[in-house]
């Protein structure tokens, strides 16, 4: 296998490597060097996410049209930020530009962001999830004008959908002017809760983790797991920090979970609370929250278990995080994305230890 191979063994199990480089944040930021050393490595995929402030397609289009080679993923785009047809839009676009290279990742996202910056019901997400997925698949197959029954997006628009006068009747069903380069770009989901991830097995290409031990995947996600077909991606997104001080790296990695943990869902309807305790950490989570809530985010991030940073992560000196590998690749993960990791010569170091 030569150095540019995108595909990495581990002890004799094919896993795919790469980046995901998360939201956009500060001004200027711009990734486009560390995805041009992943790419010029060998790494199979650049994936970028969004929140409530930057997107995830622009920056990805930004690093498409810099490479050549390298798979472009969104980890993830939120449901409700666009509808399905405009996600689709997005998808085919960039795809084309891109030389077929899109995995479009999408996510329901939580009630707080959903309701709070989209201002959209987000009730029923696994059942609006599923009517996405159908029309987006719609849209790039051009077998028919799109139609949709709903009740989550349905099209044409009924007249019945809004006050009377708000709605024109006028609407009808359309087939995209655009011939996709692929009318089977790859959908990944975006999911924590049982029943969400079992939907990623049963109507999705790939799942997209935030926070997997990979020593817990068959006995916590293993149920929801077992409808998966061949070929069903897991794409796991790990933070890595390559450093002599361990501690240090823990205290680092501990941030965004205390962030996730307190501040990313309402007191009371948590997603990544809940996985947290699902993981074995149901009470240090809880106290976690109730610290952040409280305006204690030092004490929230100190909080957080050291086992459960480093469960989720890769972290310390090279030899320690070649020893960690073993446990990915004892899982089921099939993709190990990268995230925290800017420099291409700690980039190299890491695709040495997967590299036969």
């Amino acid at each position: 296998m030569n150095r540019t191979c995108s595909i990495f063994e581990l002890g004799g199990v094919r896993m795919r490597l790469g980046i995901n480089v998360g939201y956009w944040q500060r001004n200027p930021e711009d990734a486009t060097e560390t995805v041009l050393a992943a790419e010029r490595l060998g790494y199979e995929y650049v994936y970028t996410a969004e929140a409530y402030g930057s997107d995830a397609f622009t920056t990805l289009t930004w690093y498409a049209a810099r490479t050549s080679r390298i798979k472009l993923g969104t980890a993830v785009a939120q449901l409700s930020a666009r509808t399905p047809a405009a996600t689709a839009m997005h998808a085919l676009t960039l795809d084309a530009l891109s030389g077929g290279r899109l995995t479009l990742g999408i996510g329901a996202s939580g009630p707080q962001v959903v309701e709070g910056w989209y201002g959209v019901p987000f009730a029923r997400p696994l059942e609006r999830t599923r009517e996405y997925v159908r029309i987006l698949r719609e849209v790039w197959r051009r077998a028919e004008p799109v139609t949709s029954a709903g009740p989550h997006y349905p099209l044409p628009l009924p007249a019945s959908a809004y006050a009377p006068g708000r709605v024109t009747g006028l609407g009808k069903p359309l087939k995209s002017i655009v011939h996709p380069v692929r009318p089977d770009i790859p959908v990944y989901l975006g999911a924590e809760g049982p029943k969400n991830i079992a939907l990623a097995a049963e109507i999705a290409d790939g799942w997209l983790p935030l926070f997997v031990d990979p020593t817990q995947i068959e006995t916590v996600f293993g149920a929801s797991l077992a409808g998966r077909r061949e070929g069903f991606d897991i794409a796991a997104t790990v933070t890595t920090i390559v450093t002599d001080d361990l501690a240090a790296a823990l205290e680092f990695a501990k941030i965004p979970l205390a962030f996730y943990i307190g501040g990313m869902g309402a007191r009371d309807r948590n997603f990544h609370l809940d996985l947290i305790g699902r993981l074995g950490y149901a009470e240090e989570a809880t106290r976690v929250q109730e610290l952040f809530l409280a305006g204690r985010r030092d004490e929230a991030v100190t909080a957080v278990p050291d086992e459960l940073a480093d469960s989720i992560s890769l972290l310390g000196p090279i030899g320690r995080i070649r020893e960690r590998l073993r446990l990915w690749q004892d899982s089921p993960v099939t993709t190990l994305l990268i995230a925290g990791v800017k420099d291409e010569p700690t980039l190299k170091a890491i695709r040495d230890l997967v590299q036969p």
